[in-house]
Order: structure tokens, then C-alpha cells, then sequence
């Protein structure tokens, strides 16, 4: 009996082991090698999903809280610390083949990028994927070396340092704002050549030719490079030093003050028109003018000059009446104004407010006042311009020149009124002087208008002298009775 027992105990035993073993026969699963569906992983901001297809058997080997895990290994394919770019949910991926899509991470950089599957309930790993490149592109946009300036020049024997602009003129990305980076510099030699010269932030150039550089994306093809610069050797003011404008040229007002920039030197001065701009002795000058704007670089052991013509993109305008204008008082005025300038906006202005029925290229005046016409471009190089004109009743026609006037403020004879020939338009000067010869009154746009004020006469009649002198020297003399 004892016997029975402890052969049922073993064969008990026998079978617990064999079901042990089957079970974790059955926890074992084999994943393949991953299958990449692209050739390099070229990603940016605005696109960086990838897939990859693998097996694995057997499918229900699989336990209900399996995640599926894909790792990328570093650069040259070595897995001993690798990055995970993908988890699945628990149980979410239950039959094969499966396709897993990732996205590589922002420092990626390299041309031997490898991927693994792993699973985690049971745990197995699959062998590498083929080799792929893989980089994140940050900056993919082209960018500005050298302030721009597309020229740079070196004294003989000596040596120009380009350099990535940061953060540059205008709406330059520059690309030294992403740390991760690199950069390969390269020399033209020819219209679609080049050979690579070295790595880095800048580039010391002892010889002539012309450079760019690029961001490293190796395989990836990419727009973040620079402008190209040509380098020359020089004596003293043998070649143009270059000048850009970071607005363009011709450039747009509306925008702001452009920056004139040029070469790479010791010191610099700057001028407009042939004038020297005072304190303007910096590398770049700041600007709203035209003119022809030249700069004078000292670069030690020789000096050089630039020079560049600076116009404005504003559009042309004209207006078909004169600064001043007379109308009887039955009479209207017909103005109108032409320009170049795109979608244009027209208002017009009376004594400073806004006329809101006139919106059109031409006014009819019928009133006296001061007026004003403003023409904005919507479209384009957005600006404006104004144009300002006056309009009054005619003055009176007088042949001589009075000698009493009463400023009593009854409309009679409460100004002096003298001659057309004298009065505004004509250039003439008038003077108007007390009897102790203290002037009172000078103007070369005299509008009949004197006194403006109250002359505050404290003895009655008062007398003041006057002298009129016109362009061509006709000198009048004379004096006027103040009446009380």
C-alpha cells in the first residue's frame, strides 16, 4: 500500500513538471527583424512619422498586458544605450505582421540610425533593422552669412572671417539659435560645384573664391544654407567693399528704417551724398533716406570703399494745383491727383477734418480754407502721402499803397491791403517797423492781414514805417497812420 502511494506521489509530480514546461514553452514568442518602410527619416516640425513592419510568432504566446516597444539605437547603429521612440498600449497589438509608426527625436543626426522591436510579457527582442540616416531638421530654411553683403575682401597676405549671422538683419532664421547643429563650408568651383572646405560656426578664408555653408543634414537634402560671398586679396582700394540693404533695394518705407551693412573691418565712416554722416562709424548704418550712401572701411594694412544707390519703393504722386489759390466767392476749384500707387486710398481734409463724401482722385473746392489730400497704398510698398494746398478769396485789387488804415473792426479798412504785386506768392518782403524803428512785422508771404492783433494804441492816431523790397530789388518806403 505504502508503495502505491509514492509511485502515485511521483507520477503526481511528473506531470506538474511536464505542465510547467509546456506553459513556458507557450510564453516564449520570436519577433523578426523590423522592415523599414523608408529609405532615411528626413524630419522636420511639420512631418516626422515612420513606419515599420515586423513579425512575431507565435501569436498566442502573447499575454494580455504585451507592449510592443521600439528602440533606436545611436548613430552608428550600436544598441548599448538605446532611445525608445514607440510604446503600444497594453494588449493593443495582438496579430502579425504589425506596423508600428514612431517619430525620431529633435537631437537626431546621423547616417547609421538602426531600429529593434522588444516586447514585454513574454520579453523578446528582435534582431536590427537595415541602416538608415536620420536627421531632425530644427532650421530648414535658407539663412545669411556676412551681414548679407555679398563681397569681402582681405589685405595681401592676410586672411577674411565669415561668420553665420545671429541673428542677422530682417527676418533671418538664423540657425545658430538651435544648438544641435553643425556646419559644413564649402567653395564654388563652378556654376552648380562645389568642394567642402570645413566645419563650424565661421570660416577663416586666405584664398579668393566664393563661399557658402550649409546645416549638416547629411543625406537629407535641405534649405538651410547661406548666401554665397566672394572673397578677394587686395591692395589698398583696389576692390569695392560690398554694401546691402536689409530691406532690398530699392525698399519699402513702410516698413521701417533699412540697415545698410557692410564688410568685415577695423573701422568704418559713412556718408551720404559725399557728406560724412557724423557718429555713423559703425560696421552697419541705420536708414529711411534715398541717397547714394557710401562707406569707407579701414581694414588695417590696407583700406577699401562701397558704395550702393538707396532708393525708395514709395509710390509717385501729383496734385494739379499750386500751394495757394484764389476763388471768388461764385467760383469752385477742381483738384485732382494722380498716382502710381497700387489700390490706393484717397482722403481729403478741410481745415483738418476729414471731408467723408470726397474718397475719390479729384475734389471740387468751393469753400476757403486750408485743405489737405492723403494717398495711401493698400497693396504693395504701403505708405502714403500728402499733399497740402490753401484756397482764399482773391485780395483786393488796389493801385497804391495805402497810407491810413482803422482796425476798429467794422470791415472797413481794418488791414493794410497793398498791391497784388507785393503779396503772397510773389516773394516779396514787408516790413513793418514802430517810429523808434523797433520791427513789428516781417514776412515774405504777406497775406493783407497786419494788424493781426489789437495794437492797443494808448495816444490816438499812431504811426508805423514800412519797407518793401521785391526779388528783383524794387524798394518801397513809406508810412502808415494807425487810426483809433
Amino acid at each position: 500500500m505504502y508503495k502505491i502511494k509514492v509511485a502515485y506521489k511521483l507520477f503526481i509530480g511528473i506531470c506538474f513538471l511536464v505542465l510547467t514546461s509546456q506553459r513556458q514553452a507557450n510564453a516564449q514568442i520570436v519577433i523578426g527583424s523590423p522592415n523599414l518602410g523608408f529609405t532615411m527619416a528626413c524630419a522636420n516640425e511639420s512631418f516626422n512619422t515612420y513606419d515599420a513592419t515586423f513579425v512575431f510568432s507565435p501569436e498566442a504566446g502573447l499575454e494580455a498586458s504585451n507592449q510592443f516597444i521600439i528602440e533606436m539605437s545611436d548613430a552608428e547603429g550600436d544598441f548599448s544605450n538605446p532611445t525608445t521612440v514607440f510604446t503600444s498600449s497594453p494588449g493593443s497589438v495582438t496579430t502579425s505582421p504589425a506596423t508600428l509608426t514612431f517619430s525620431i527625436p529633435e537631437d537626431t543626426a546621423g547616417e547609421n540610425y538602426k531600429i529593434r522591436i522588444k516586447s514585454t510579457a513574454p520579453v523578446a527582442t528582435s534582431s536590427g533593422s537595415a541602416a538608415f540616416p536620420a536627421y531632425y531638421k530644427a532650421q530648414d530654411e535658407p539663412f545669411t552669412i556676412n551681414n548679407l553683403v555679398s563681397t569681402g575682401v582681405f589685405c595681401e597676405g592676410g586672411s577674411y572671417l565669415l561668420s553665420i549671422d545671429n541673428p542677422g538683419t530682417g527676418a533671418n532664421d538664423s540657425p545658430l539659435n538651435y544648438p544641435n547643429l553643425t556646419f559644413n563650408w564649402y567653395k564654388e568651383t563652378g556654376p552648380t560645384t562645389a568642394v567642402f572646405v570645413a566645419e563650424g560656426n565661421t570660416l577663416s578664408v586666405s584664398d579668393e573664391g566664393t563661399y557658402f555653408v550649409e546645416t549638416n543634414y547629411g543625406s537629407c537634402t535641405s534649405d538651410s544654407s547661406s548666401n554665397r560671398v566672394t572673397i578677394s586679396e587686395v591692395s589698398s582700394g583696389e576692390a569695392e567693399a560690398g554694401i546691402s540693404s536689409s530691406l532690398g533695394n530699392p525698399f519699402c518705407p513702410s516698413e521701417g528704417a533699412t540697415i545698410l551693412s557692410t564688410i568685415v573691418g577695423i573701422s568704418y565712416q559713412w556718408f551720404v551724398d559725399g557728406v560724412a554722416i557724423e557718429g555713423a562709424t559703425n560696421q552697419t548704418y541705420e536708414t529711411e533716406e534715398s541717397g547714394m550712401y557710401t562707406v569707407f572701411v579701414d581694414l588695417g594694412d590696407c583700406s577699401t570703399t562701397g558704395v550702393i544707390t538707396l532708393e525708395s519703393e514709395l509710390f509717385d504722386a501729383s496734385i494739379n494745383v499750386p500751394e495757394f489759390n484764389e476763388i471768388d466767392e461764385d467760383e469752385t476749384l477742381w483738384v485732382s491727383v494722380t498716382t502710381t500707387a497700387e489700390n490706393p486710398i484717397f482722403e481729403w481734409y478741410l481745415n483738418d477734418t476729414l471731408i467723408t463724401e470726397a474718397d475719390d482722385d479729384n475734389y471740387e473746392v468751393s469753400e476757403i480754407g486750408s485743405y489737405a489730400v492723403v494717398i495711401t497704398e493698400t497693396t504693395g510698398c504701403q505708405g502714403s502721402r500728402e499733399f497740402l494746398f490753401e484756397v482764399s478769396e482773391p485780395f483786393p485789387n488796389v493801385e497804391k499803397l495805402p497810407n491810413v488804415i482803422s482796425p476798429n473792426g467794422d470791415g472797413i479798412n481794418d488791414t493794410w491791403v497793398i498791391p497784388r504785386a507785393y503779396v503772397s506768392g510773389t516773394d516779396t518782403e514787408v516790413v513793418i517797423m514802430t517810429n523808434y524803428g523797433k520791427v513789428v512785422f516781417q514776412t515774405n508771404d504777406y497775406l493783407n492781414n497786419w494788424p493781426q492783433d489789437n495794437l492797443n494804441l494808448s495816444n490816438g492816431n499812431e504811426v508805423y514805417y514800412y519797407i518793401i523790397k521785391t526779388v528783383d530789388n524794387e524798394i518801397r518806403k513809406g508810412s502808415i497812420t494807425v487810426v483809433k
